[in-house]
């Protein structure tokens, strides 16, 4: 029987903090590996996962790439943080060995100017990932223009997520300045869930709510949402989601870096993935939907470690 350890939870220290990492897993396997690849041999080395729960993409490929990882023969811990500042800063000393979902090239792009010398980009998995504002279907407003003029519907709020998202800057820095909204609304910002949550009561009563959203990213699918324009581009260009690791990374794990590298999904996948790990079977069974993914998904690929 495959066996699983659970999430070691970390505090996020702030950007500039040094991780203090336990650097040990709980669960089933002992330390130093458990069942892998090769009937019991000695762990090819301790892998860390760093990612932040609330966000969905890198919660669920975290699981992912810990399945395939440890059946390759690594021993892999999962740490989780609150915020980006102190994962890359974790990246960057070594502290965590990989983040299995950057977004490098606009949203996490303070990051990679800051960190992006001790870093090592593993490749992309997933094309078209994209920073959005949106409404309720229901609204007649269709683009972030509509907003400007309009803020007593909303009580001049935008709902947001963490305040260190690199959504989260680019709709403060980049965005509301564009299209003229500072001063009329403020950017709430707290966690994802709490965004969700406000989302999702405005949205059973039927009223007015903008917020920070993304793509991909289950909600959009779960939620009755849609998308508003950007004719400035403000929110920035479509990007990819990536393998981020520390320097040196690939020489020290050869072949966690070779399978990482093939990692490909499109949206069907992704999206499958997401559902299975965060709504049908939710915290706590990951690694069973992992597995579940992998049976109806797995012969479609040929980096799938059996």
């Amino acid at each position: 029987m495959k066996k699983f350890r659970h999430i070691t939870a970390i505090a996020a220290l702030g950007v500039t903090a040094s991780l203090a990492l336990a650097g040990c897993a709980t669960g089933n396997d002992a330390a130093g590996g458990g069942d892998s690849a090769g009937g019991g041999d000695e762990s090819k080395g301790t892998i860390t996962l760093g990612f932040i729960p609330s966000w969905s993409d890198g919660l669920s490929m975290a699981y992912l790439v810990q399945d395939q990882l440890e059946k390759l023969g690594y021993t892999v811990e999962l740490e989780t943080l609150t915020e980006a500042g102190p994962l890359y800063t974790g990246l960057a000393q070594g502290d965590v060995d990989m983040f299995p979902s950057a977004w490098p090239e606009v949203t996490h792009a303070e990051y990679m100017k800051t960190y992006g010398d001790d870093l090592e980009d593993l490749g992309a998995y997933y094309e078209n990932a994209k920073l959005t504002i949106a409404v309720p279907s229901y609204m007649d407003i269709d683009s972030i223009e509509d907003l400007k003029g309009a803020g007593d519907r909303f009580d001049g709020k935008i709902i947001g997520i963490e305040p260190g998202a690199g959504l989260t800057g680019v709709t403060q820095d980049s965005m509301m300045p564009a299209y003229g909204l500072d001063g009329e609304y403020t950017l709430e910002t707290s966690s994802t869930s709490a965004m969700l949550t406000v989302l999702g009561e405005k949205i059973d009563n039927e009223e007015d709510v903008v917020v920070t959203l993304w793509r991909p990213f289950w909600a959009n699918s779960t939620y009755d949402v849609k998308d508003l324009e950007d004719p400035k581009g403000a929110m920035g260009e479509a990007e990819t989601l990536n393998f981020m690791a520390h320097k040196g990374f690939a020489e020290e794990f050869p072949e966690a870096a070779e399978l990482v590298e093939q990692i490909k999904l499109n949206d069907d996948q992704y999206g499958a993935l997401e559902d299975l790990v965060v709504n049908e079977f939710g915290e706590g069974q990951e690694a069973e939907a992992v597995d579940k993914w992998l049976e109806d998904n797995g012969d479609q690929f040929d980096w799938v470690v059996e």
